[in-house]
């Protein structure tokens, strides 16, 4: 099993590396590749050092499955080279997502989609995997007619340069900005760029991706994404309505019982979903369950997760895991 991680030197795919490891991934040969002018390094995996090559050189190799988080352009340009060797590509950038000839996976929902012949396989957006981990199970019941989301998302969500944004801010020091406004005992509501309707592209994301992953086009959903001064862990106020009406008892039976999901809603001791708690974790945190008290079969609830792992990197090596398992029958 060769595994190639593309963009290894970068925050996801650092997290990436990690997570291959903690998971105990049977990789036979990593290819860490980045760009041309990182080709050449060193970096460490599992103890072992491994060598850095540039992306010409990653396709001459032909991996197995080649893990990408490296922008959308080096996605469009270089995913159909890999594919074109035989290479299966997950790719955790937005290049892919919402082309119909493209599958997007998040392995709890809809991994037996995927087939052998899915050679480009789309990662969806952090702030959406994590709510339709928690969501796919309550449509299944109560089926969902329209989502309000708030989002207040970490600004390693932008990347290293917003991270030494706030970190310089917080020690009074100058720093090339990630944000157009200061982010530090700020908030923005401003992710991505603005469109034409006045949403922002992540706002489009989580609207249109939501959609695709559950496989509902009737779905309503409505978004606001804001970046808050926190290093990691994304965290969304969800409203979502329901066609049936619920028990809140068997919503949180359900949360308990759902894979990849932790319930944590016992507001009498101050136990609720906070991104503190979910850092360096793989699991989608759920609590605050209550009614809207406003409006028939409606929940409000509080979804959790780290942005990095399960947001991006977790989800990526799932699929890579389900892949292996499936198709070269090789247990991850």
């Amino acid at each position: 099993m060769r595994i190639a991680v593309v963009g290894a030197t970068g925050l996801v795919g650092g997290e990436m590396l990690k997570v291959l490891a903690e998971r105990q991934v049977q990789i036979t040969e990593l290819i860490p590749v980045a760009s041309e002018r990182s080709a050449g390094k060193k970096i460490t995996f599992k103890g072992k050092e491994y060598t850095i090559v540039g992306m010409k050189a990653a396709i001459e190799l032909k991996p197995d499955i080649a893990i990408f988080s490296a922008g959308g352009s080096i996605s469009l340009e270089f995913a159909p080279q890999f594919a074109a060797v035989g290479t299966i590509v997950i790719d955790n950038s937005s290049a892919w997502r919402m082309s119909p000839e493209h599958k997007l996976v998040v392995p709890e929902i809809n991994a037996g989609l995927l087939t052998k012949e899915d050679k480009i396989i789309a990662n969806p957006n952090c702030s959406t995997i994590q709510m339709v981990v928690a969501l796919a199970p309550l449509h299944k019941k109560y089926k969902i007619k329209r989502i309000v989301v708030s989002t207040y998302q970490s600004v390693s969500g932008s990347g290293i340069k917003a991270v030494n944004q706030m970190e310089a801010e917080r020690k009074g020091e100058e720093a090339e900005p990630a944000y157009p406004h200061a982010i530090d005992k700020n908030v923005l509501p401003h992710i991505d760029v603005f469109l034409d309707n006045g949403y922002t592209k992540e706002e489009m994301k989580m609207v249109n991706e939501t959609k695709k992953i559950m496989g509902d086009d009737n779905i309503q959903v409505t978004a606001t994404a804001v970046r808050i001064p926190v290093v990691g862990g994304h965290s969304e106020a969800v409203n979502v309505e329901f066609e049936q009406d619920f028990d809140l008892k068997d919503v949180r039976d359900l949360m308990a019982n759902t894979p990849g999901v932790v319930l944590q809603d016992d507001v009498q001791n101050n136990v609720y979903p906070m991104p503190l708690d979910a850092h360096g974790k793989d699991e989608v945190f759920v609590g605050r369950l209550r009614r809207d008290e406003t409006q028939p079969n409606t929940l409000n609830m509080w979804i959790v997760a780290d942005n990095l792992r399960k947001g991006a990197a977790t989800n990526a090596v799932q699929i890579a895991e389900y892949l292996i398992d499936q198709f070269w029958s090789v247990k991850a």
